[in-house]
């Protein structure tokens, strides 16, 4: 029994990862022209993730400034929350509009950088927040959500991207996160530097 239990994890996650390849791989492909335009332009991605998906924030960030499978130049991103200095700071009575890390991203956003926002939850109002303040900047949001995105819908730009993975459950929203920001990885290495299936694959 539960070997069976073990074993249908593995089983549901190929699934899911199926069904995202037919659902989001069109919207994944316009998140990439977005982020490449934000970084070949002189711009930057910065990463907001909202629980575990703040973990996966800082690997995806790792992987753009340092590299993914392949050798390549560092590219500008950033993963906002990371410090406790910031985030500490985070006092009752605050509203959303002036929680640290959307003050953080006032504080660093630009016209014509990028922000990803990954939650597996509907997001809440600080990250309704950070869109805002995002849009203020003149910025491009990329949202990596699950089957809910809450007001998303109703609050992103035309310009904007929803990447919305079909699934509900928390533990494989955050695999499926993973996987869509792999494939992120990978399609901007190759419009940057080719498809080369000589290149040694390099150990992250």
């Amino acid at each position: 029994m539960l070997l069976h239990r073990i074993q249908q994890h593995f089983v549901d996650g190929a699934d899911l990862q199926y069904q995202c390849a037919q659902a989001v791989g069109p919207a994944l492909e316009a998140a990439v022209g977005a982020m490449l335009s934000g970084l070949t332009g002189g711009g930057k991605v910065l990463v907001w993730g909202s629980g575990v998906s703040a973990a996966l924030a800082q690997s995806f960030v790792a992987q753009l400034v340092g590299r993914f499978e392949r050798e390549r130049p560092e590219l500008a991103a950033l993963a906002l929350g990371i410090n406790p200095a910031i985030t500490t700071g985070a006092l009752p009575g605050l509203d959303a509009a002036t929680w640290p890390m959307v003050r953080q991203l006032r504080a660093l956003g630009l016209p014509g950088d990028v922000l990803l926002l990954m939650a597996a939850a509907p997001p809440g109002a600080d990250a309704l927040a950070a869109i805002a303040a995002a849009h203020e900047r003149e910025m491009v949001v990329v949202a990596l959500t699950g089957a809910r995105p809450g007001e998303l819908p109703d609050v992103l730009k035309d310009t904007d991207v929803l990447v919305a993975l079909p699934t509900e459950r928390p533990a494989r929203v955050h695999e499926a996160q993973l996987v869509a920001l792999h494939a992120i990885c990978d399609a901007i290495d190759v419009q940057l530097l080719g498809e080369d299936t000589e290149t040694e694959i390099i150990e992250p």
